[in-house]
């Protein structure tokens, strides 16, 4: 199946990386499997990384081919600290005869490595590529959840940016496999009212920006339910991502390695997206070093989350049952990485966070199993 995926893919052009000196032997750059020449063998491979840098979602005037390459550069040069995480770099998404044929290759090397089990990292061009991310899940079929962070809401209908509405068409399109949608980081001033209304009638969950910096800690069983992971570089501050042109606010950058380090650690998240870089926008690279360390974060985020044991492994799990409400209830905590479950009426595990077993201790519903049972 692998195979045909050379016919989506420009290699990736190592001394456009390195230049002439190469990288030292504890760098990235010397342990990626790079396809170079020959398409490289993937059996082994945990993590891929797609470049797409098509940017006309925003208008045609940008054309910031480069993106993906400038990002290549500054992830290279990090030290390699995880040598059970392998990595594959397959270059980047050809341009094609059209726009339409370019988005149909990111859609099917997105499906076949999805399919083929691995974690997709694409580093992406303007932020409706996200769209042909979640078509690659609707192709197999399969019923997902999106975690999607970015400092706006992209639900503009009116507008004739495709990068602007395209959350209309994944959310509403039909048929459907959204099974559940999470906006994390939004900034209220950038968002129209209306569309948190439009979000909440379909059941779906929104996090402002300043809710979660208060406790980051809580987006981490968001993230970990999620089978598709989305971020808009316009979520971090100006400060930490300088192509980020549309607010000087957002999550630090520390922040931004965080929330990669949790789709890291997730073994549902599947695949991951970063959009919104134009180099002509950034001031030495920065943003380019911003977006290379959160990288190596999903990196450390698969790492740890290899210690995680599976949930019918009772051994390593505390287990605490509690009634709340007048309902029966079971949480997990792991005793591996202290990550907490909570069980559904239908004796499903949901992950949930610390903050949930204590408001039930406390005999009241956690606001997450409510807005569990509103979808079930």
């Amino acid at each position: 199946m692998l195979h045909t995926l050379t016919d989506f893919l420009d290699p990736v052009n190592p001394l456009v990386l390195s230049g002439d000196e190469g990288f030292k032997d504890a760098q990235l750059g010397k342990h990626i499997t790079i396809y170079e020449n020959d398409f490289p063998d993937l059996q082994d491979i945990d993590m891929v990384l797609v470049g797409c840098s098509e940017n006309s979602g925003a208008g045609p005037a940008l054309a910031d081919e480069d993106a993906p390459d400038r990002i290549r550069k500054q992830f290279y040069a990090l030290y390699h600290w995880h040598k059970n995480v392998r990595v594959a770099d397959l270059g980047n998404i050809k341009k094609g005869a059209s726009l339409n044929d370019r988005l149909a290759a990111l859609r099917a090397v997105v499906k076949d490595l999805v399919q083929a089990g691995k974690k997709v990292i694409i580093l992406g061009g303007t932020h409706d590529l996200a769209l042909q991310q979640y078509k690659a899940y609707a192709e197999l079929e399969r019923v997902i959840e999106v975690v999607n962070i970015d400092s706006k809401i992209d639900l503009c209908w009116d507008s004739p940016l495709a990068a602007d509405r395209f959350l209309m068409e994944m959310l509403t399109g039909q048929p459907n496999f959204v099974k559940h949608y999470n906006h994390i980081g939004f900034q209220s001033y950038l968002v129209h009212p209306d569309m948190l209304e439009t979000i909440d009638k379909l059941r779906f969950d929104c996090f402002r920006l300043g809710t979660v910096r208060e406790k980051m800690e809580e987006m981490e069983p968001v993230i970990r339910n999620t089978h598709l992971f989305s971020f808009d570089i316009t979520a971090i501050q100006h400060a930490n991502a300088p192509a980020n042109h549309l607010t000087p606010n957002g999550f630090t950058g520390e922040e931004a390695c965080m929330l990669m380090q949790y789709a890291g650690m997730s073994r549902n998240t599947s695949s991951i997206g970063i959009y919104g870089y134009l180099p002509s926008l950034d001031t030495h690279d920065l943003t380019a070093k911003q977006i290379s360390q959160m990288l190596w974060y999903v990196m450390d985020g698969m790492y740890k989350g290899r210690e995680e044991a599976g949930l019918h492994e009772t051994e390593y799990f505390n287990e605490f049952k509690l009634a709340f409400s007048e309902m029966q209830a079971t949480f997990l905590q792991s005793k591996k990485t202290g990550r907490w479950w909570m069980q559904m009426p239908d004796g499903k595990y949901i992950a949930c966070s610390p903050n949930d077993y204590t408001i039930a201790c406390a005999n009241d519903i956690p606001e997450r199993w409510m807005r569990a049972m509103e979808r079930s």
